[in-house]
């Protein structure tokens, strides 16, 4: 994996763990980190997407791990 494909993967991870702790605490760490009200007042369906995406990022984590395998042509 190229380095720029490993940043934005991290990124993306970041953010989705960001969107779960606001899914389950009601708080968002980036706004706690870099100023801001790091409480969120939500909605129910929406905390339960937020959870689906930060579930969907802890998912990603091997991602990082993993080596690129040239792609075999048919």
């Amino acid at each position: 994996m190229d380095t720029l494909s490993r940043v934005a993967l991290v990124l993306v991870i970041v953010g989705a763990l960001n969107w779960l702790l606001v899914g389950l605490f009601s708080w968002d760490l980036v706004a706690a980190v870099f100023g801001g009200d790091a409480t969120r007042a939500s909605s129910v369906l929406s905390r339960i997407i937020y959870g689906l995406v930060g579930l969907s990022g802890l998912a990603l984590i091997p991602m990082l791990f993993r080596e690129r395998t040239p792609v075999e042509e048919k």
